[in-house]
Parts: structure tokens; C-alpha cells; sequence
């Protein structure tokens, strides 16, 4: 159920992609403490983006989670930043993150919803 999604203007080299989705990943499922078999990474590299007038290394994410919490979001927010820069060096003041809480019954699954 966790979910996040990446869109860079950053290109990734593709033999990168798996490495960095694999350490999204696991991220997510520990800041969340939901198992990682329902974590779903989405990235997207090398898109046309502009931020504060400029077009220098940017990222945005989208961080959903059932039951994410403000404490959550504030320990992921950390985490993300410094993962991003690390890996395809995006300073953190350049990384904007929407985090989302969705109610389970909102969350579709299997032919169902968690709810």
C-alpha cells in the first residue's frame, strides 16, 4: 500500500534504476513498518522541470501510505532528501515531497480495498 513516486530532471543511468527503486523501497517499508511486499516505487528520470526559475538538479515525490502519520512524514521527509542526494545528487532544498494519507477502504487491491 505504501507508494512513492519520483519525477527528476535528473537522466539515471539505467543500470542505477534498479539499485536506487530497490533502496526506495526498502525505505519505505521501514519508515512505514509496512511489509515491503505492498510497496510500489514509480521512477521517472530525466523529465523536463523547472524550479524556483531553475533548471538545476530537482525532484519531486509523492509519498502514500494507509495510516501515514505527521511523525512519519517528518522522519521520511529526512530520509528521502538525503537518500536523493546521495544517489543522484539533488541537494535537499531542491526536493519537494507530498505526502499523503489514505484511508484503507480508498486503497484498491486484489479486487478489493484494504478497507
Amino acid at each position: 500500500m505504501p507508494l512513492l513516486k519520483l519525477r527528476t530532471n535528473v537522466i539515471i543511468a539505467n543500470e542505477k534504476i534498479p539499485q536506487l527503486m530497490s533502496e526506495c523501497s526498502q525505505l519505505l517499508a521501514s519508515e512505514t513498518g509496512k511489509p515491503e511486499r505492498y510497496v510500489m516505487v514509480d521512477i521517472e528520470g530525466g523529465r523536463d522541470m523547472l524550479f524556483g526559475g531553475s533548471a538545476e538538479p530537482l525532484a519531486y515525490v509523492e509519498c502514500k501510505s494507509i495510516g501515514l502519520s505527521s511523525e512519519q512524514a517528518t522522519s521520511l521527509s529526512q530520509s528521502i532528501s538525503q537518500l536523493l542526494s546521495n544517489s543522484i545528487d539533488v541537494s535537499a532544498d531542491r526536493i519537494y515531497i507530498e505526502f499523503s494519507n489514505c484511508p484503507a477502504e480508498l486503497w484498491g487491491w486484489n479486487g478489493s480495498t484494504f478497507g
